[in-house]
């Protein structure tokens, strides 16, 4: 048998792919990250943040379909192809929803789309640049697969494109705790003495602060928005990090193959980042994949309480708090399809947290 099938890493990675759950949640989480890059191109409403309004057919249920009048705009979209696959389209069109419709020769008369039995108001269009078959191309049978929402956009549109907040709120945030935690820890499990002791009083003070009021904090300071919050949320992640970065050091410093580079007079620096990080990464592994969760859980609450994304941007905390009232009055899927969401992919990253934790159990 080889040496790189007998190696810890090709162990590790056998053990992980005989988990079903850890493969079937990595798998589940790379389709959501697809989703979130590909959000526009995917969604049926690929305006920006698919935030196209249609009052007139508010809070309708799953499947809900209604004729859409769509009156071309004179304004010119510049918008080039990566912008609108990635950012949305700028959408200057004007969009109808209408109940019934009659084409003559130059002009459509339409009866707009109303609710609860009531009658529409009868309106006409005349167009002498366009022909019949033109104008009947004007309207479009649309399907809500999700519904819509109370502002009447499309559910299933708001669901894709808010799946991007949630899902790099993880990236950046583990990142960023990565990036101080790794740092802090190491030199106070290397260092020791009193600057360990002023790293750990640091640790201290900030871990006896509640998560979400630190936060809230740091939001309010730094200011309502996108990337505030995922920068909040990243720098109070970092402590549990730098505790086990710290104390993985503090016992692999005494290990023999430390002894010996320091006795080939290595430096410091590099006995940490070529020597010791490598071998202490897989609790701090462990620790990422769960930061993971815990930052789309923060954030969704920071959009619940109205201080992180900020409308018209799509959160899935924001659509929960837009719509929990509705749990009680017969329309609950309009908080639980979101709700749903974020519990799906919170368990999706716990469970391959654990996978993983089993996978780099040298023990077992």
């Amino acid at each position: 048998m080889s040496s790189n099938t007998n190696s810890l890493s090709a162990l590790a990675l056998q053990k992980f792919k005989n988990n079903f759950w850890g493969v079937f949640s990595f798998w589940f989480i790379v389709c959501i990250g697809l989703i979130s890059v590909f959000a526009y191109a995917i969604a049926p409403d690929n305006s920006q943040y698919a935030n196209q309004m249609h009052l007139s057919i508010h809070s309708k249920k799953p499947g809900f379909k209604v004729q859409m009048l769509t009156m071309p705009s004179t304004i010119k979209n510049k918008q080039n192809f990566f912008e609108k696959l990635f950012f949305g389209r700028k959408n200057t069109d004007t969009e109808i929803p209408i109940s019934s419709y009659i084409v003559q020769r130059n002009k459509i008369i339409y009866t707009e789309y109303a609710s609860d039995g009531l009658q529409g108001e009868s309106k006409t269009i005349e167009n002498n640049n366009l022909s019949e078959a033109a104008l009947n191309a004007l309207i479009t049978t649309k399907t809500f697969l999700f519904g819509t929402d109370k502002y009447g956009r499309d559910l299933l549109s708001r669901i894709l494109v808010g799946a991007r907040i949630s899902f790099f709120i993880g990236f950046v945030a583990v990142f960023i705790s990565l990036l101080i935690g790794v740092f802090m820890g190491s030199v106070a499990g290397y260092c020791g003495g009193k600057l360990d002791a002023f790293i750990m009083w640091i640790i201290n003070i900030t871990w006896s602060i509640p998560t979400l009021l630190l936060v809230i904090a740091i939001t309010l300071a730094l200011g309502k928005g996108f990337w505030q919050v995922f920068i909040a949320v990243g720098l109070t992640m970092w402590v549990e990090v730098a505790r086990v970065v710290r104390g993985q050091i503090i016992s692999a410093k005494e290990m023999q193959y430390v002894t010996a580079a320091k006795a080939l007079g290595f430096t410091d620096f590099r006995i940490i980042t070529k020597h010791i990080l490598p071998n202490i990464m897989a609790p701090v592994i462990v620790i990422s994949a769960a930061n993971f969760a815990a930052a789309i859980l923060v954030e969704s609450g920071l959009s619940f309480l109205g201080i992180g994304a900020q409308p018209p941007m799509a959160s899935w905390g924001a659509m929960i708090k837009d719509h929990y009232n509705y749990i009680i009055l017969g329309k609950p899927y309009l908080a639980l399809i979101p709700g749903l969401c974020i519990m799906t992919l919170v368990m999706a990253f716990m469970l391959i947290g654990n996978a993983l934790r089993d996978a780099l159990d040298v023990k077992s």
